[in-house]
């Protein structure tokens, strides 16, 4: 899409046309910035976004594999998900109807604590179901992303120094020591998961507080069960982990280890959270990865 807002529109509405034949368009609307997409929302109920990937053959490849994901995906959640309309992989870009709810990451903070501990909960229960999921189901659509506990560590210093002067000086001390600190024990059985279940990603219905859906599977893939938890914990706080971990069920996993290392992807993802808002002059993403330090290093 280029900048120019009569060429933009044009290309929404040609790619619209080409996914949706004879959808009729009133009015578009960009969406909030995303890592990897851009998005439009059409006539406030059509969802379309492009993918930002350089690479035209990885794109369109990226673009089938998300259709088929989604479409497999809505079988097995027990939450809604976004169930694609169609795509077109030579564009880059895919369609679905709307998932209506509010992210959490758009609500009041002081609300959104009050409800953190039945949000997780539900959370808890969605993650159980997902985990459960045998691999060969997802094996020809996600891969593994399986880091090294010594490569998150090393990540979270090099983005710590690019926003220290942001974090107040009183939290520094816990938070080097945390980064100088030897990670947990790396055991564990990888299981499918959306693998980004920050606040911005799940919907909620302001009125009810009850989830209405979960977006942006794009990073879905076989991991590591306790990192979607410590983004729970990240966002939501300790509470809401611990109301995630009653809800959760895996025999595989004891839930002192899931704690642990969910513990330790909260502390290393909240320096990459806060160095995006502060890159994007992101109000809300530096703010709640501010308030997250109160809890993440006491």
């Amino acid at each position: 899409m280029q900048n120019r807002n009569g060429t933009r529109s044009e290309g929404i509405r040609g790619a619209v046309s080409a996914l949706v034949p004879g959808y009729s368009i009133d009015a578009i609307e960009q969406l909030g910035p995303g890592m990897d997409h851009v998005a439009f929302e059409v006539n406030r109920e059509l969802i379309i976004r492009f993918a930002k990937e350089a690479d035209l053959e990885r794109r369109a490849e990226l673009v089938r594999r998300e259709h088929a994901l989604l479409a497999a995906v809505a079988e097995i959640s027990p939450l809604p998900v976004p169930e694609p309309v169609s795509s077109n992989p030579e564009l880059g870009c895919l369609a679905y109807f709307k998932i209506h709810g509010t992210p959490l990451l758009d609500t009041p903070p002081f609300q959104r604590v009050a409800h953190a501990e039945s949000i997780a909960t539900a959370l808890g229960d969605f993650l159980t179901a997902i985990h459960a999921v045998s691999a060969q189901r997802f094996s020809d659509l996600v891969t593994s992303d399986d880091q090294p506990f010594e490569e998150w560590t090393l990540d979270a210093a090099e983005l710590y120094a690019t926003v220290a002067e942001r974090i107040p000086v009183a939290d520094r001390a816990s938070i080097e020591a945390f980064l100088c600190a030897p990670p947990p024990q790396e055991r564990y059985s990888r299981v499918f998961s959306h693998n980004d279940l920050g606040i911005e990603h799940v919907l909620v219905d302001p009125a009810t507080w009850t989830i209405t859906g979960i977006i942006d599977w794009s990073d879905a893939a076989f991991v590591d069960p306790a990192y979607d938890f410590g983004l729970l914990y990240r966002d939501l706080g300790p509470a809401a982990l611990e109301a995630a971990l009653r809800s959760y069920h895996n025999e595989a996993e004891p839930i002192r280890a899931l704690r642990e290392r969910a513990g330790f992807y909260a502390r290393c993802s909240v320096f990459e959270d806060l160095a995006y808002g502060v890159e994007r002059d992101l109000i809300p993403y530096t703010a709640k990865s501010l308030a997250a330090m109160n809890w993440l290093f006491e």
